[in-house]
């Protein structure tokens, strides 16, 4: 077999001009030139087109139609024809290469943090401000981009994130876990909520003393649901010099209040609650300021991840506080 000379005659690109080596060096290249050449008609303007020399082109093209079976051109002298088969295989390739520009294009537009999805895990307390405007600013500015929503507590929201399963997570804060970041978000203050027929629920716009309700019968969150957010609970009451007995169970805060609602005790809960205030409860704020870091954006450390940087720096430009939007 003869050697191809390393000096050897070639193309306008540089590159040596055998039909195998320009194949397999520019995939993309020679199937743009095969078309063009089902275009044009014409083997010369076709590889002048996209900067080849003509014999690579056309070997190419015979290597494809022997590896295909089939006879996609009539050569005809100067002349060049496509068969019935070369016009149907072409037909498909206009599509195919349409379909793989597309696919860089999206490649392109998905790194540069423009398209895709982002998927959201949070607790059911987050469905308020600061998170709505956010939402809002990153739909704006992001249109193209698919939210999906999964509510989540807070162990169960780093794990999904840590197991790629959720994107980011707006949850109460906890314990550090390996791999994962906490931007402390949301800040509060607790307040006490009452059934409506306590005593105390009357004059519910003057603060009170938490002390007072140090014999009362207590509707507490597990400590499983939120180990840091339990704990700056037992905290508060613990400063107000006393221990909260605890009779009932919560797995949110959610479930807290209605448990209030039905007068089964009393709880702390966010301020950030008292917007969606059920009408059976009353809140009273607190003589002794509590406050608390209420929820928190937590996301993979260490990775490239544009969607979830952009939600992170719509949501970074200051920690907003419940009375930014009141």
């Amino acid at each position: 077999m003869r050697e191809t000379s390393s000096s050897g005659r070639r193309g306008r690109t540089g590159r040596p001009s055998t039909g195998r080596c320009a194949y397999r060096a520019g995939p993309y290249l020679v199937e743009q030139a095969r078309l063009a050449v089902a275009e044009t008609l014409h083997l010369g303007r076709a590889a002048e087109q996209h900067r080849m020399s003509q014999p690579p082109l056309s070997q190419a093209i015979l290597q494809l139609e022997h590896r295909l079976g089939v006879r996609l051109l009539d050569r005809t002298g100067r002349r060049v024809t496509l068969t019935e088969t070369g016009r149907a295989f072409a037909a498909e390739c206009r599509n195919l290469l349409a379909a793989s520009l597309h696919a860089q294009e999206v490649a392109t537009q998905a790194e540069a943090g423009l398209v895709g999805a982002l998927r959201i895990g949070l607790v059911a307390s987050a469905l308020s401000e600061p998170l709505l405007t956010a939402v809002a600013d990153f739909q704006q500015a992001r249109p193209r981009v698919e939210l999906q929503i999964m509510e989540v507590d807070a162990p169960s929201g780093q794990e999904l994130v840590s197991r790629h399963e959720i994107d980011i997570a707006v949850v109460r804060p906890s314990a550090p876990v390996r791999g994962l970041r906490a931007q402390p978000w949301r800040h509060d203050q607790f307040v006490i909520a009452l059934p409506a027929g306590h005593p105390l629920a009357e004059d519910s716009g003057e603060p009170v003393d938490l002390a007072r309700f140090m014999d009362e019968p207590w509707v507490w969150l597990r400590r499983d649901a939120s180990p840091d957010y339990h704990d700056q609970l037992m905290a508060v009451c613990r400063q107000a010099g006393f221990s909260p007995t605890v009779r009932h169970l919560a797995n949110s805060i959610m479930t807290q209040l209605a448990m209030v609602s039905c007068g089964f005790g009393v709880t702390l809960v966010p301020n950030v609650t008292v917007r969606t205030a059920r009408p059976s409860i009353a809140y009273r704020p607190l003589t002794g300021r509590a406050d608390i870091v209420e929820l928190s954006l937590v996301s993979r450390s260490g990775t490239r991840e544009p969607l979830v940087e952009h939600l992170l720096r719509i949501s970074s430009g200051r920690p907003l506080t419940t009375a930014d939007h009141a």
